[in-house]
């Protein structure tokens, strides 16, 4: 029994030597974007922004103004698509625009019932296209970039202006940004940070920005591309029935050979609050089994893996130490190091002390069982279901 606990430990250990050190620097959280860095554009392109809305008055007063009075020098023209609110949320969007003295920047468009074979915020964003696609070619309203967002994110006044300088300096189709999730409640400080960990693991940032390497990944919170890459894939009729619908764009844009970036920001930042278990447990659940492709077989090798990178460790201390086994301790403690270690940057990003590493295996037990729980309602018939409705999904 202690050859073979010994043994799990050590293929553990050598895959946190892997991650380190061989699959893309994804943990050093070393893609961000600088906001100060000076320009070097004499003329800045047209931008239309939209924002697919959905019940969301309550927080447009905070992420709207935000949009309204960015500083970008060139044409801007915000597109809210209010998709059939209940609560006023076009209306709402229509009076701070007023207030703000920004009427004329904003266009509000009263979303359409939703047609077969379309996810409800794809398909207000679908209805935001169209309407950039009725504006007269060669005017101020004819945009070259499409700006992608959702109304609870608010923006650093020059985040346009930023994006559309690197898209511009760096010949991108697209530039994405990782906004900065509140990290304030107790079980927001233990998993958010650790979302983000994930996610650049699952895509790490230095291949998705590598234009000779196929990962693709963006973030929805805040993506700017060029409108001639967004025709060349199809439009958003192309991502139609995709739930996770931003990375699925990244790499449709990516397979026409075109170059994105990815990157993390702290100039942005997401007004949803996660302040319990349940709202994290929600965001997670969604779309968790999607990523598995709905495959049962996919579901537990990654059940599986997860134990093995994350669960191993500390088991293997736990019963070095009953066991009295040094040689295991020091393996299980050593691996555990290299998990902190990498977390560490992700933690410093959030403001967190590198202490809250050592939750990892916990954090990584409890997002299993959120997958577990996610593939359970798609086997329910109740997966997908965001914001009153549900969608169905593969099989």
């Amino acid at each position: 029994m202690v050859t073979f606990v010994l043994a799990i430990t050590a293929i553990s250990c050598l895959i946190w030597c892997f991650l380190l050190v061989g699959w893309g620097n994804f943990w050093r959280c070393d893609q961000v974007l600088n906001f100060d860095r000076p320009s070097t554009l004499q003329e800045y392109p047209s931008v239309a922004a939209i924002i697919p809305a959905r019940d969301e008055a309550s927080v447009l007063g905070q992420s709207l103004p935000s949009l309204l009075q960015q500083h970008y020098p060139g044409p801007l023209r915000i597109i809210l698509v209010d998709d059939q609110s209940s609560d006023g949320t076009g209306a709402v969007a229509q009076r701070i625009a007023k207030d703000l003295g920004y009427g004329d920047r904003l266009e509000v468009v009263s979303g359409q019932p939703l047609p077969p074979g379309w996810s409800g915020k794809l398909w207000a964003v679908e209805q935001g296209w169209q309407t950039v696609q009725l504006k007269k070619k060669g005017s101020d309203s004819w945009p070259e970039y499409i700006f992608l967002t959702d109304a609870d994110i608010a923006h650093g006044p020059q985040t346009i202006a930023a994006l559309v300088e690197k898209a511009q300096r760096d010949n991108l189709a697209l530039v994405s940004l990782m906004v900065l999730l509140r990290c304030e409640s107790v079980w927001e400080k233990l998993l958010i940070p650790a979302f983000i960990f994930f996610f650049q693991k699952l895509y790490p940032f230095p291949l998705v920005n590598n234009p000779q390497r196929q990962t693709a990944a963006a973030a929805g919170g805040c993506i700017l591309m060029e409108r001639s890459a967004l025709q060349t894939i199809g439009g958003i009729a192309a991502l139609k029935e995709a739930l996770i619908d931003d990375c699925t764009l990244a790499q449709k844009v990516k397979a026409e050979g075109f170059p994105i970036w990815l990157g993390l920001t702290r100039d942005n930042w997401s007004l949803r609050p996660y302040d319990r278990l349940e709202t994290i447990w929600q965001m997670v659940s969604r779309t968790a089994y999607t990523q598995l492709n709905y495959n049962p077989l996919l579901l537990l090798g990654t059940l599986l893996g997860m134990a093995l990178v994350y669960l191993t460790a500390p088991i293997a201390l736990m019963l070095a130490i009953i066991w009295g086994n040094a040689p295991l301790a020091l393996l299980g403690a050593f691996t555990w190091m290299l998990m902190a270690i990498a977390y560490g940057p992700t933690l410093k990003f959030y403001g967190r002390s590198w202490l809250w590493g050592l939750t990892l295996p916990l954090i990584a037990l409890l997002y299993s069982l959120m997958t577990l729980d996610s593939a359970w309602q798609h086997w329910r018939g109740l997966g997908g279901g965001w914001k009153g409705r549900v969608y169905p999904q593969g099989s």
